[in-house]
């Protein structure tokens, strides 16, 4: 498939236009990790040529040769692709993998074809729709892994101009993805130092401490009871709510 003449600068600037909608620029705030992926698949059918369907799989790191600890597929844009996912799962292959692992992107052009993979090959022609196919590591981080797959019901659904269009929607979403999930654990803190700052207060005030042996006594529980010292604020904080309704 030849892309008209001038219809890349469009495609781009459309995919632009999606990425900043993810950065939450043109919403008014930074979206949460779920939308940002959603905002990714629904964008890639929407935009790019030949995509009929497409999911984000990640994957727990695991040791090379062995299964990933646990796959999951998200922003499914429908049955198609998760099936997809859990065939490669099933058979412990599949581009989705090797996109994570070891290449950047990964394209098979004709399912009926393709030798990498020929179980894996074999049950999806049967199983699914699916005829070619285009994965693109999205991002690693830590022991978590990612990609984007788009997928076509055609074979040869996808050339070259496809595939440089859909790493650029790829390298929006890793962005839009990252600022998300740093959101996310910045509000998540600021919830955790706020039930801490709850719990102290009530210890103050019970028993007449000061900040910092309210602080020391909580780390000590923390150590006793062997879990974070959030959760003891929560429990805290929770019994102490349960106590003035009964009052």
């Amino acid at each position: 498939m030849e892309a008209s003449e001038g219809s890349t600068p469009d495609i781009f600037e459309r995919i632009s236009h999606l990425a900043r909608t993810a950065h939450g620029t043109l919403t008014g705030g930074v979206k949460s990790s779920p939308d940002v992926l959603e905002e990714v698949t629904e964008g890639a059918v929407k935009l790019l040529d030949g995509v009929d369907h497409a999911v984000i799989t990640l994957v727990r790191r695991s040791r090379p040769g062995h299964l990933p600890d646990n796959l999951e597929s998200v922003a499914a844009t429908g049955t198609v692709p998760r099936r997809f996912d859990e065939l490669q799962y099933q058979h412990g292959e599949g581009p989705c993998f090797d996109a994570i692992w070891l290449h950047q992107t990964v394209r098979i052009t004709d399912v009926g074809v393709e030798a990498r993979w020929p179980r894996l090959m074999a049950a999806v022609q049967e199983q699914t729709p699916v005829r070619s196919t285009l994965s693109i590591q999205l991002y690693t981080d830590g022991q978590e892994l990612g990609s984007l797959n788009l997928f076509s019901d055609s074979a040869g659904g996808f050339d070259d101009d496809t595939e440089e269009e859909a790493i650029n929607l790829a390298t929006h979403a890793a962005i839009a993805l990252s600022s998300a999930r740093r959101g996310e654990q910045f509000r998540s803190a600021l919830g955790s130092r706020d039930l801490i700052g709850q719990a102290k207060g009530m210890i103050m005030e019970r028993f007449d401490l000061d900040a910092v042996a309210a602080f020391n006594l909580l780390r000590k529980l923390s150590q006793e009871m062997n879990v974070p010292i959030v959760d003891v604020s929560r429990r805290l904080a929770s019994r102490e709510m349960t106590s003035r309704g009964k009052n």
